[in-house]
């Protein structure tokens, strides 16, 4: 494998597992500034665990009340919420959402990390949010899905709305982080998600949310299929979903996406999962990335599903399958960044 020219772009997922902004933007940018196109501010503090902060915020609605049947999702053990007493379907609303307004004070730390030369000159902030139907058909009980999904992507599309005002376009990348969507299109089943949902359906709320993001800001997609406990829900028999999806959405975006990045299993470096990505179809001028990265095996691991990949799809960039902040230590997480930096070395 070492005749394998290294891969020279890196995309991080998200979260990252450091305690600060700061701490992430100095370690990322001193590993991996040479690699990166654009970084997230590792979802700090209390947006560590992907979508569980919005769970209280959705909890103080005075729209919502937890069902009184003492329904829990498996997975996050969250108590399931309906609409109050009173509420009619039409009357749910929500106003901020938190991420515009996260978002705004990281831009600064961004600002000054570029200025100074932490972060490289050329480089876009990125900020990832889930998508409304993984948010919510995470947390309410199927009856009350469609009222409470159209309030929440009303007020995420406004969340867009307002990281758009605020910060230059020519700063900003947007990724949609497309979990649930993701696992169900796969087509294996989960309690982690409802399972009765189309794909035109998808697709059609896909549509809305690229719609929602300017063109002269970068749109990239995140196809996720969970990682609850640094597990997925369930495991890609290999990439022919995914390149599936990822046709279709390259097709209804309605606008050129900058990236789409797929997870890659840690033990999956076998010619039979990648053979599907020959039948991937981008636009011109959208990366791939690819998460091959894992702690487990480190560097050696990573590059044998680069060679597994590389017949299929030559040019694409690295990454972990998925964020790297749940159920990993920081040490962890300083291991998996040294990876990403020693891979596209050639180490």
């Amino acid at each position: 494998m070492s005749d394998i020219a290294p891969p020279d772009s890196v995309h991080l997922v998200g979260s990252i597992g450091l305690d600060t902004v700061d701490d992430v933007f100095r370690t990322v940018g001193g590993l991996l500034g040479p690699y990166l196109r654009r970084v997230p501010d590792g979802e700090v503090g209390g947006r560590k665990l992907w979508i569980s902060w919005q769970y209280p915020l959705l909890r103080a609605s005075a729209y919502l009340r937890p069902d009184p049947s003492g329904a829990i999702r498996p997975t996050n053990r969250f108590p399931l919420l309906t609409l109050a007493e009173g509420v009619a379907p039409g009357d749910v609303r929500f106003g901020e959402l938190g991420y515009a307004r996260e978002a705004r004070a990281s831009y600064l730390d961004f600002v000054a990390a570029r200025d100074s030369g932490t972060l490289p000159k050329n480089i876009r902030f990125q900020v990832c949010l889930p998508t409304p139907f993984a948010v919510v058909s995470s947390v309410v009980v199927p009856a009350v899905l469609p009222a409470v999904e159209a309030a929440y992507e009303r007020a995420m599309i406004a969340e867009v709305a307002a990281l758009c005002r605020h910060i230059p376009h020519g700063d900003l990348c947007i990724q949609w982080d497309v979990c649930n969507e993701m696992v169900i299109w796969d087509g294996q089943p989960s309690d982690a998600v409802p399972s009765n949902v189309s794909r035109e359906a998808i697709i059609e709320r896909m549509r809305r949310l690229c719609a929602a993001v300017p063109d002269d800001v970068e749109l990239g997609l995140h196809l996720c299929y969970g990682d609850f406990g640094a597990r997925h829900f369930v495991e890609p028999k290999d990439a022919a979903r995914m390149v599936e999806f990822a046709n279709v959405l390259s097709q209804s975006a309605g606008r050129r996406l900058a990236y789409i990045h797929m997870p890659v299993p840690i033990g999956r470096s076998d010619d039979a999962f990648h053979r599907p990505l020959r039948d991937l179809k981008l636009a011109d001028g959208t990366e791939l990335f690819l998460g091959v990265v894992h702690a487990k095996d480190g560097v050696e691991g990573a590059k044998a599903r680069i060679a597994a990949a590389r017949p299929y799809a030559p040019k694409f960039g690295i990454a972990t399958e998925c964020g790297m902040a749940r159920a990993r230590s920081e040490d962890t997480v300083r291991a998996l960044l040294q990876i990403h930096a020693d891979v596209c070395a050639g180490g």
